[in-house]
C-alpha cells in the first residue's frame, strides 16, 4: 500500500485539497520525488532531471488555477511532467543535429534502441483515449497495484483488470498495424 510522505494512505480528497495554492509546499514535499524519478527514467541523467523538476513545478504552480479536478492531482501533475519531458527531450534532438564528418557512413541496417521503441510507443499511445493511457501509465510507470488504481479511479479490481486488458489489445493492434 503506498503512503504519502506524512505517513497517510493517498486518497483522492486528500491530494485534491493539497492543489490549493496556500499549500504548495505540500505539493511539492509530497510529489517531487515521483516527479524527479519520471524525469530521470526519460533523460537518464540526474542533473537534467533535476532541472526538469524545478521547471515543472515553476510551471505547475502558474497553471495551478487550470486543474479542473476531474482526475487525481497526481495524474494531472504526472501528465505534466511527462510531456515536459518528452518535449524537451524533442527539441534537444533538434538542437543537436551536426554534420557527419567526411568519411563517416551511417550504418545500412537502423539500430533500434530501447529509446526508439519507447518513443514509439508513445507515438502510439497518443491514438487512445487519455483514460486508457492514464491506466497504463499508472500500472506500467508508477508500478502501482490493480486494487491501488482502483482505489484511485473509485472502481472496482475487476474492472481496472478488464480495462487494462482492452487497452493492452488495442495497443497490440495498433503495433501489429505499424509493422505490416
Amino acid at each position: 500500500m503506498r503512503k504519502s510522505l506524512n505517513g497517510q494512505k493517498p486518497n483522492r480528497k486528500r491530494e485534491q485539497a493539497a492543489w490549493a495554492k496556500d499549500d504548495f509546499e505540500t505539493l511539492y514535499t509530497q510529489y517531487a520525488d515521483q516527479v524527479y524519478r519520471k524525469c530521470l527514467s526519460m533523460t537518464k541523467d540526474s542533473e537534467v532531471a533535476q532541472d526538469f523538476t524545478q521547471e515543472i513545478f515553476i510551471k505547475v504552480f502558474s497553471k495551478l488555477d487550470t486543474f479542473k479536478q476531474q482526475s487525481a492531482p497526481s495524474t494531472w501533475l504526472y501528465s505534466i511532467a511527462h510531456n515536459y519531458c518528452l518535449d524537451q527531450i524533442r527539441i534537444s534532438k533538434r538542437m543537436n543535429l551536426q554534420e557527419l564528418p567526411e568519411g563517416v557512413e551511417l550504418a545500412e541496417e537502423p539500430v533500434v534502441t530501447d529509446e526508439l521503441q519507447l518513443q514509439a510507443l508513445e507515438r502510439l499511445m497518443e491514438n487512445l483515449p487519455v483514460e486508457e493511457v492514464t491506466l497504463l501509465r499508472l500500472k506500467y510507470e508508477q508500478g502501482l497495484s490493480v486494487s491501488q488504481i482502483g482505489q484511485q479511479l473509485n472502481l472496482n479490481e475487476s474492472a481496472i483488470k478488464m480495462r487494462l486488458k482492452r487497452t493492452r489489445d488495442k495497443l497490440n493492434r495498433l503495433i501489429n498495424q505499424r509493422l505490416q
